[in-house]
């Protein structure tokens, strides 16, 4: 009997058949999604004990399924293992930025342990996850705040904004200084 549940959100039959050959047998029971639509009425139907979602999905995309994850662990106060799939890690990190705090990524094509080790990390962030404000899955207070983590990735996202704004300062200017020498 398969003690875990893994859902599978991919388009690629060929993916959907790589995570099944890759797991230990008999201690999993891999469920499949073919597109977010499916995906979600699956999510809310079986429960798995771990999600590997594809970011590029038909019907919903894996950007939408992966808010609606967030809006369900709220309202439940725990977050599902998950690993976000994508050929180009580019596309996963201009919706949602590193580091991965609590999801694991892996960049397609993957090898057995790869899958292995995003799934073993994914279920370790998956653990320290606490809603904003709320409680912690092991139910003791969450504090209210951002973690020390959360507080340095902002504080790295809010230098890595600060440095284009004066990129963009100067292309201003010299955009400016270059339309009135044009007009003079």
């Amino acid at each position: 009997m398969a003690t875990h549940k893994i859902l599978v959100i991919d388009d690629s039959k060929v993916i959907q058949k790589m995570v099944r050959e890759m797991l230990p047998p008999g201690n999993f029971d891999v469920l499949q999604a073919k597109d977010g639509e499916e995906g979600l009425k699956m999510i809310r139907a079986e429960h798995p004990n771990l999600i590997m979602l594809d970011f590029l999905l038909p019907k919903v995309s894996g950007w939408d399924v992966f808010q609606e994850l967030h809006k369900i662990a709220q309202s439940e106060g725990k977050m599902t293992p998950l690993v976000l799939m994508s050929g180009r890690k580019e596309e996963v990190a201009e919706k949602i930025s590193e580091p991965f705090e609590y999801f694991e990524f892996i960049e397609k094509p993957f090898e057995k342990k790869s899958l292995i080790g995003a799934i073993k990390s994914a279920m370790a962030k998956a653990k320290d996850w606490h809603p904003p404000g709320g409680v912690a899955a092991g139910g003791a207070a969450a504090g209210g705040g951002a973690s020390a983590a959360e507080i340095m990735a902002l504080k790295k996202q809010i230098a890595t904004m600060q440095g284009e704004i004066d990129t963009l300062k100067k292309q201003v200017s010299q955009i400016i200084t270059l339309v009135k020498q044009k007009l003079k």
